[in-house]
């Protein structure tokens, strides 16, 4: 199953584009073994501001996907759980797993109901950058765990 983090607008330079590379490059290399991956990071850019025009820069990207949105309202998973939900959707044959990331303002209405989850990470606010790292991480730390790494938390 491939998974794509899509995210509205791009990092540049920074040291959490580097965490993203680093995160989306280790969850594609433990992942192959166990039919996850690759694991992609798209970033696109709106030519016009607001949720929805971001909604039409992200169509493109979500055909034939099994989308999941994060969302500041969505349900907030620990990592074994967020695992077992990747686990599931592979074993049920979902080909494509897009888990996007909005604007500023969040994502587009008609994007959230075309969802078929959503994903928060918790009650605070978080920076647009840290949000995709901290993405990244957690689905490098699901293909982990489903690969048997040792787990601190069990």
């Amino acid at each position: 199953m491939k998974i794509t983090l899509l995210a509205i607008g791009r990092l540049g330079r920074s040291p959490e584009t580097e965490l993203v590379k680093l995160y989306a490059e280790r969850a594609t290399a433990a992942g192959r073994a166990l039919g996850l991956g690759p694991v992609e990071v798209v970033e696109v850019e709106s030519r016009k501001p607001g949720k929805a025009a971001e909604a039409e820069a992200l169509k493109p990207h979500l055909a034939d996907a099994h989308l999941i949105a994060c969302d500041e309202h969505g349900k907030a998973m620990a990592s074994r759980p967020f695992a077992e939900e990747i686990a599931k959707l592979r074993d049920q044959g979902v080909r494509r797993l897009v888990l996007v990331i909005g604007g500023a303002d969040g994502l587009d209405p008609g994007l959230l109901q075309a969802a078929k989850a959503r994903l928060a990470f918790g009650p605070q606010t978080w920076p647009h950058a840290l949000a995709r790292a901290m993405l990244a991480e957690q689905v490098y730390r699901a293909v982990s765990i489903l690969a048997g790494s040792p787990y601190h938390r069990d």
